[in-house]
């Protein structure tokens, strides 16, 4: 059995030691205060909660444990597309200072506000989650997530500077211009979406930048799920500890949940908070600690737009085992795809994070794949375009034998026959931002 290393000094890697240690009794103790708090907040300033409140036959006065959650209604993104744009805030829009939204692809954008004590806990608990991370006062942060309606680049950006890091944001884009600022600026950490993180790596060895033998040493990824062959693919290619950070704009932006790098087993969610529940996505019914499910997050102290028992459609487990590096705080395992992204193909539930998986590593391939859906009569059809590395042949059989390996593969690892059709290197589609890894053409196939 291999020796586990000793856990470091608390002093020089936390960023507020004495709430990340906190005794679990004396978590749960705040937790109820809180939560009690946010209810009596949301019913007296919310409709919204106010009418599902009254619904689901519940008042803020019936919850006495953290248990008595489970009476309350749940939250859903489509309520806050049906409350568009500010029907859900607990405060005036004119005590907010500043609004970010999504992208509303898929309908109308969910726009999300903060108050300034919500900006400054979001900069803490970001601050917190860089220490966790390992970074370091005085570290060059290079933050390719994108700027804007997004959370990530400006929640990662005030978190960064809490800490009291120098922040380059770069934002996404522009990939040769990254490389070779990471490069001249000498930055420590990187900030970006895991694909975007492989493809700065990508494109670093066109331009033949080494950058294992620069000073970057620790790299914050998330807003996609990623697998644990993309985070081995990209440490050996930028020679860098890939630290795993949750977070998502309805509860707040990043930094709700991040990976200690003492260990990288479970992101210490930050309970001080956040309620975290793990619940059945079938019966919603909540599951005990260590069963996976859907996890849903109750915010304890957000002022301008709390949100109460929120679906989140992540699939994951908690864990409360003590942790090596100190912290205290329940540990979120790393999600492994998103209920509502879950595909059946002719009978077979598939996640696109586990195609990922199988993907990623297998000679000749490398780690840049798109899943196109298209119907086939009354059954759905998937086919994986994956791209071939350049030390691969070329030729048509060389191709088709490829494809046939990469077909069998998928088939005997997660059960689902599929197409594959593999493209030459830089084919498939780069991410600058989160990744689109599922073309759905279902409905143009049905036409």
């Amino acid at each position: 059995m291999t020796a586990q290393p000793a856990a470091r000094n608390s002093d020089h890697s936390m960023f507020d030691p004495r709430t990340e240690t906190m005794p679990r009794e004396a978590l749960r103790i705040l937790q109820t205060e809180r939560l009690s708090s946010v209810l009596n907040h949301v019913y007296e300033r919310v409709p919204h909660y106010r009418k599902a409140f009254d619904a689901a036959g519940v008042k803020p006065s019936d919850l006495r444990t953290l248990a008595d959650i489970a009476r309350f209604p749940f939250t859903v993104k489509t309520d806050l597309r049906d409350n568009y744009p500010f029907g859900l805030f607990a405060l005036p829009r004119e005590k907010l200072i500043r609004l970010h939204a999504s992208s509303g692809t898929t309908g109308k954008p969910t726009v999300v506000g903060y108050s300034p004590g919500d900006l400054d806990r979001w900069s803490d608990l970001m601050a917190r989650s860089f220490a966790c991370a390992g970074a370091k006062p005085g570290d060059l942060v290079h933050n390719a997530y994108g700027y804007g309606l997004f959370t990530g680049g400006l929640g990662a950006h005030y978190g960064a500077e809490r800490l009291g890091c120098t922040v380059v944001p770069m934002s996404g884009g522009g990939t040769e211009r990254q490389v070779s600022l990471l490069q001249d600026f000498g930055a420590n950490v990187l900030c970006a979406t895991p694909s975007y993180a492989l493809n700065i790596a990508e494109v670093a060895e066109t331009m033949g930048a080494n950058l294992q033998k620069s000073p970057l040493r620790l790299g914050l990824f998330g807003a996609e799920p990623w697998s644990s062959g993309m985070r081995r693919d990209i440490e050996r290619r930028l020679g860098i500890q890939a630290i795993d950070i949750y977070g998502l704009s309805e509860i707040m932006g990043p930094g709700v949940a991040c990976e200690c790098c003492e260990v990288q087993n479970g992101l210490h969610g930050w309970e001080d908070h956040f309620l975290f529940e793990v619940v059945d996505p079938k019966t919603l019914q909540p599951l005990p600690i260590g069963e996976s499910g859907e996890l849903v997050i109750t915010t304890l102290t957000k002022e301008a737009l709390p949100m109460i028992r929120y679906r989140t459609r992540d699939i994951t487990s908690l864990s409360d085992e003590p942790c090596r590096c100190g912290r205290t705080h329940v540990r979120i395992m790393r999600v492994t795809g998103r209920d509502d992204d879950m595909l059946i193909i002719r009978g077979v539930n598939v996640y696109p994070s586990q195609v990922e998986a199988v993907l990623v590593g297998f000679p000749g391939v490398s780690p840049h794949y798109q899943i196109v859906l298209t119907r086939e009569g009354a059954l759905d059809a998937m086919t994986v375009e994956v791209e071939r590395t350049p030390d691969t042949g070329g030729s048509e059989a060389d191709i088709a034998r490829k494809a046939e390996e990469v077909r069998h593969h998928i088939k005997s690892l997660i059960g689902v026959t599929c197409k594959v059709v593999v493209r030459a290197p830089g084919e498939v589609p780069r991410s600058q931002g989160k990744a689109v890894r599922v073309k759905d053409l279902r409905n143009k196939t049905n036409a």
